[in-house]
C-alpha cells in the first residue's frame, strides 16, 4: 500500500499495467489496493478502457498512519515506554530509547485529524518512569533485521562479558528484547556454535553480502533459548499457587517466571532462582496456599525452614547476667 501511494504522489498517470509491473502484483491486486485507498479517504481517478489509467488527485501528499483509536493509543504508550529507557553513560544518550523520545513527541502530525485531540491529550499527561538500560544504536537493529531477513553474513567486534574483545563471523537469526537489554541470536561460523550477544558490545557491524542456508533454531523460540542460558546455574522451581495469575504477576513482576493461568483463582508459576530460601518467603509473604510441584529438593528445604520458623516462635530469647542470651521455652506469664 505505501509502495502504491509513492508511485502515486508522483502526480502522473499511471496505466494498470505499468502501475502492476512496478509493484510486482497483478491486476487484480492493483485494484483491490486502489479500493482500500479510497476507502481510507484518497481520492483515486481512474479511467477504463485502453486508454485508462490511475491517478491520485493534487494535495495528497503524506498520508496519514490508518491507525484506528486503540492503536494510536498504543503506539503512543510504546514509544513512551520505550523512550524511558535512557543509558547510565552521559556520552551515550543516543540509542533507540531517544529516537522514541523524539518520535513520542511528534507522532500526532502523522494521525488523522480526528485522533489528533486524543494523542495530544495522551502525550501531555502520560509519564514513564525512566528505566537505566544500555543504548542500542537503531541502525544496528535495522541492519542485523535486514541481514537476518536476507540470510546474509554479518560480521562485528564484540567485548565479552570479561571484556575480552574479538571479531566475530556469524549467521544472525532473530533480536531479541529481554530484561531491558538487546540480544543477538546467531550461529558462530568460526565455533561451528550458536551464541548470543549484546547488542550493546556490537561494534564495527558490517554486511558481507555472503549468503548463508538457515539452520533450525537451536530452541522453540529465540527467547527460550536465551531465557536458558541466561537461567544456566539457577534452580528452576514449579509452584501451585492459589490466587489470580494477574495478581501474582504482579508481585512477582521482577523475577524471571511464568505465570500459567489455572483458573479465576488458581495459577501455575515457574521460576528460575538463586536461593530456594528467598523463593519459599516471597511466596509465604503472598499470604496465600501454595503447594510446590517440583523439585523434592525445595520442597525438602521448605520443611527444614519450616520447623526452623517454628522453633523460633515458640521459644524466646532470654538473658543472664554475665552470659549470652539463651533460647527457653516461651511460659504464659499470669497476671
Amino acid at each position: 500500500m505505501l509502495l502504491l501511494l509513492t508511485q502515486l504522489q508522483t502526480g502522473r498517470r499511471f496505466t494498470g499495467q505499468e502501475l502492476a509491473g512496478r509493484l510486482a502484483v497483478s491486476p487484480r491486486t492493483l485494484r483491490r489496493d486502489v479500493e482500500r485507498l479510497r476507502d481510507y479517504g484518497y481520492p483515486v481517478s481512474t479511467q477504463p478502457g485502453p486508454s485508462g489509467f490511475y491517478q491520485l488527485a493534487a494535495g495528497r501528499t503524506l498520508p496519514p498512519l490508518v491507525l484506528d483509536d486503540d492503536e494510536a493509543i498504543a503506539t503512543l504508550v510504546g514509544l513512551a515506554l520505550l523512550g524511558s529507557t535512557s543509558s547510565p553513560d552521559p556520552d551515550e544518550r543516543a540509542g533507540i530509547g531517544a529516537a522514541a523520545a523524539r518520535a513520542f513527541g511528534k507522532i500526532d502530525q502523522f494521525l488523522p485529524k480526528r485522533l489528533r485531540p486524543r494523542a495530544t491529550a495522551l502525550r501531555a499527561t502520560v509519564e514513564a518512569a525512566p528505566q537505566t538500560a544500555p543504548a542500542v544504536d537503531p541502525e544496528a537493529l535495522t541492519t542485523l533485521g535486514l541481514a537476518a531477513s536476507r540470510h546474509e553474513l554479518v560480521t562485528f567486534d564484540y567485548t565479552g562479558r570479561g571484556g575480552r574483545d574479538s571479531h566475530r563471523r556469524v549467521e544472525p537469526y532473530r533480536q531479541v528484547h529481554l530484561h531491558l537489554r538487546w540480544y543477538l541470536l546467531a550461529w558462530d561460523t568460526e565455533r561451528a556454535d550458536w551464541r548470543t550477544f549484546r547488542l550493546d558490545r556490537v561494534r564495527d557491524l558490517t554486511t558481507t553480502a555472503v549468503p548463508f542456508t538457515p539452520r533450525p533454531l537451536p530452541a522453540r523460540s529465540a527467547a527460550d533459548y536465551l531465557r536458558a542460558g541466561i537461567t544456566a546455574g539457577r534452580y528452576r522451581a514449579v509452584v501451585t499457587v492459589a490466587a489470580p495469575a494477574s495478581e501474582v504477576a504482579d508481585r512477582l513482576k521482577f523475577q524471571d517466571c511464568d505465570i500459567e493461568s489455572l483458573g479465576p483463582a488458581r495459577c501455575r508459576v515457574t521460576v528460575w532462582v538463586d536461593s530456594f530460601e528467598w523463593l519459599v518467603l516471597t511466596l509465604a509473604f503472598l499470604d496465600v496456599d501454595f503447594v510446590i510441584d517440583e523439585p523434592a529438593q525445595f520442597r525438602a528445604r521448605s520443611r527444614e525452614l519450616a520447623q526452623r520458623l517454628r522453633a523460633a516462635g515458640s521459644a524466646r530469647l532470654i538473658s543472664r547476667s554475665g552470659s549470652a542470651p539463651t533460647l527457653e521455652p516461651d511460659q504464659r506469664e499470669e497476671h
